[in-house]
C-alpha cells in the first residue's frame, strides 16, 4: 500500500510533537518533512524554514498545518498554489477569509479541511448541541481554556452557535452587560485560566427544565484520532470544508 507523504509545520508544538507520534504509528502516512523557524530541527526528515522551497523540492501528498492562525493563513494559500491538499488545525479565520478560501479551492479542486477542533468528543458536543437547539430557544454558551489560547472566543463555540443558529427560533441579538459576545443569536463567554486545557459547556433552558451538554479535553493526545480521521479524508476532497462533523455521522 502506497504512503502519503506529509509536511508538517509546527513540529515543535504541544499538538506537533503527538502529531508526529500518530503519523509514525500510522502505516499509511509517511512524514517527509518540517517546516519550522529554526532549520535542521531533526535529523529524521528535512526542516525548511521556507514552506516554498519544501514543496518545491519535496514530493507532498498532505501539508498538516498546526501552527498558529497568521502563519496558517499564509500556508494554506501557498499549498494551494502547489496544488497539495491541506488539513489546517487552527481557528482565526474570518467568514470573508473561509469564503475566499472555499471559492479558491473549488476553482482549483484542491481539498482543504480547517478543523476548529479535532476532539471526537468535541464534535460530538457540537453535533449534540445542534440537535437539541431544534427544541431549546434560549442557549448560552461557556468555554475555557488555557490563557495562552490566541482567539477568544474560541473556534469551537464560534462553530457551535453558527451549528446551533439554524434551529433556533428565538435569537438572541442584543448584547447585555457582563453577558458575553452574542454569536449568530447564542452569547458565548470566554475563560482563560492556568491549569484548563479545552472546555465547553453548552446551557439550554426552557420553562421549568434546562439541559447541558459538556465536553472536557484533558490530555492533546484526544485531538490526534481527529486528524488521522482528516488527512485520510482530505485527498478526497475538491474544495474546502469546514468542521470535522460533515466526516462524523
Amino acid at each position: 500500500m502506497k504512503k502519503l507523504n506529509i509536511v508538517l509545520a509546527g513540529p515543535r508544538g504541544k499538538m506537533g510533537s503527538e502529531a508526529i507520534k500518530m503519523i509514525e504509528q500510522e502505516s499509511s502516512f509517511q512524514l517527509v518533512a518540517y517546516i519550522d523557524r529554526i532549520p535542521n530541527y531533526a535529523s529524521s526528515f528535512p526542516t525548511y524554514t521556507s514552506i516554498n522551497e519544501c514543496f518545491e523540492n519535496e514530493k507532498i501528498d498532505i501539508f498538516l498545518d498546526l501552527t498558529n492562525p497568521e502563519t496558517a493563513k499564509k500556508h494554506v494559500q501557498i499549498a494551494l498554489e502547489y496544488a497539495v491538499p491541506s488539513v489546517i488545525g487552527t481557528t482565526g479565520f474570518s467568514h470573508e477569509e473561509l469564503r475566499d478560501l472555499t471559492s479558491l479551492s473549488k476553482k482549483k479542486q484542491v481539498g482543504i479541511i480547517i478543523a476548529p477542533n479535532f476532539s471526537i468528543g468535541a464534535i460530538l458536543m457540537m453535533k449534540f448541541s445542534e440537535m437539541a437547539s431544534t427544541y431549546f430557544d434560549d442557549a448560552e454558551i461557556v468555554e475555557l481554556h488555557h490563557p495562552n489560547k490566541l482567539d477568544s472566543p474560541s473556534g469551537t463555540s464560534l462553530k457551535t452557535a453558527q451549528m446551533m443558529k439554524k434551529n433556533m427560533n428565538k435569537k438572541q441579538e442584543e448584547p447585555h452587560q457582563a453577558r458575553g459576545l452574542v454569536v449568530d443569536g447564542v452569547p458565548i463567554h470566554s475563560v482563560r485560566l492556568p491549569g484548563l486545557l479545552a472546555h465547553q459547556e453548552v446551557l439550554f433552558g426552557k420553562e421549568g427544565e434546562g439541559l447541558s451538554i459538556r465536553h472536557d479535553t484533558f490530555d492533546r493526545k484526544s485531538f490526534m484520532p481527529g486528524i488521522k480521521l482528516a488527512l485520510k479524508q482530505v485527498i478526497h476532497l475538491h474544495e474546502l470544508i469546514y468542521g470535522l462533523e460533515h466526516f462524523i455521522n
